[in-house]
């Protein structure tokens, strides 16, 4: 998806959040495009929750402004900021039924009967809840009450969503669906959303672009594919994909008229590699490999080929997982679900480095 970045829905200038002597968010900047699915994601702690809730109005920052829709939102009360927000928790009055939880917030602002009825009625066709408008939430499953905690945002008629970890009390199948069904509803709506979350393959299903965040920091804006094939640094690299990346700590050789990358005796040419400044001999670096960038056996077809022994295999049903040993080093490959590998067996690998990643060993940033 293309956006004008001159059109910008939010805007967050050199803000910085600070309890005391602790900095939460530290100059941080970010702008969302009018339209876009952001996600924000990093592990528990990383700032992305209390991001959102600057720009939700429900933390005030030590420093900096928010922009939503061109408009300096930073003093603002969450109600006048033209935003809907889904919690974790479903957050959802008892005593009331759904049809009720859905128009509360409209009755409260003093709307007009028939266009709250209207609105509600568009609410619960586009979250497939209709049957479901006069029951009250006990008697709702856990995928239902979050479809009315989204449906209660909706009925506003916002221009910014923002999502704090909407699914994580949800098992496993019911957060697939209703991942789903949020992809749909932007499509369909096409607001601004900004989805907080720490689980990868939410942030790489659903985001137009994801940010990922380290103690308050951004280390990474781009689009999914972008941050799995092309992390910017080492903790990026390893905090997207699952399994993780395959790290190899060694150092660059001048070997042949080439520069290698060598690691416990082991040399491995980087022929494909797309580096953004020049490799040095001498030079420490960590290479990285993803478990699906690595050729095994049959799959070689010239490549320069390295013996591995087979230590593990993790049958995975699409596709197996084998884990090798190799120069001193543990590595994962995927491959297929019907090829299998006795324990001890050894292997030819071929390592793809057109998909490789390098970073420097003590700056950790690609290279």
């Amino acid at each position: 998806m293309q956006f004008s970045k001159a059109n910008h829905s939010v805007s967050v200038r050199d803000l910085t959040l600070s309890f005391g002597s602790l900095t939460v968010l530290g100059n941080l900047n970010l702008d969302i495009h009018d339209g876009e699915f952001l996600v924000l994601l990093g592990s528990s702690g990383c700032g992305k929750s209390t991001l959102l809730n600057c720009i939700a109005g429900l933390l005030e920052p030590t420093e900096g402004q928010i922009f939503i829709k061109d408009k300096n939102v930073t003093w603002e009360e969450p109600k006048d900021r033209g935003i809907g927000m889904v919690f974790q928790s479903y957050a959802l009055y008892p005593q009331m039924t759904v049809e009720g939880n859905l128009s509360f917030g409209l009755k409260v602002a003093g709307m007009a009967k028939e266009e709250i009825a209207k609105r509600v009625a568009r609410a619960a066709e586009i979250l497939q809840i209709e049957p479901l408008l006069q029951r009250k939430p006990a008697a709702l499953s856990g995928g239902q009450r979050q479809r009315v905690a989204i449906g209660r945002a909706l009925v506003r008629d916002v221009d910014v969503f923002l999502f704090d970890e909407p699914l994580s009390n949800l098992d496993a199948k019911l957060r697939s669906e209703l991942r789903v069904e949020i992809k749909r509803l932007h499509q369909q709506l096409k607001n601004t959303m900004i989805y907080v979350t720490h689980d990868q393959i939410e942030a790489l299903t659903l985001a137009d672009r994801i940010a990922i965040m380290k103690s308050g920091v951004i280390q990474q804006l781009a689009d999914p594919v972008t941050i799995y094939n092309r992390p910017n640094n080492l903790f990026v690299a390893g905090f997207i994909g699952s399994p993780s990346m395959n790290f190899l700590r060694g150092e660059l050789v001048e070997e042949g008229g080439r520069t290698v990358f060598t690691t416990n005796g082991v040399s491995f040419g980087l022929d494909g590699y797309e580096a953004s400044e020049p490799l040095t001999a001498g030079r420490k670096v960590v290479l990285g490999l993803r478990p699906e960038h690595i050729k095994v056996d049959g799959d070689l077809s010239g490549e320069e080929a390295h013996e591995a022994v087979v230590d593990i295999e993790e049958p995975m049903g699409a596709d197996n997982l084998i884990w090798l040993k190799l120069a001193g080093h543990t590595i994962s490959v995927r491959v297929g679900g019907a090829r299998r590998y006795a324990i001890g067996a050894q292997v030819r690998l071929g390592f793809d480095m057109t998909m490789a990643s390098l970073f420097d060993a003590g700056t950790e940033e690609r290279i």
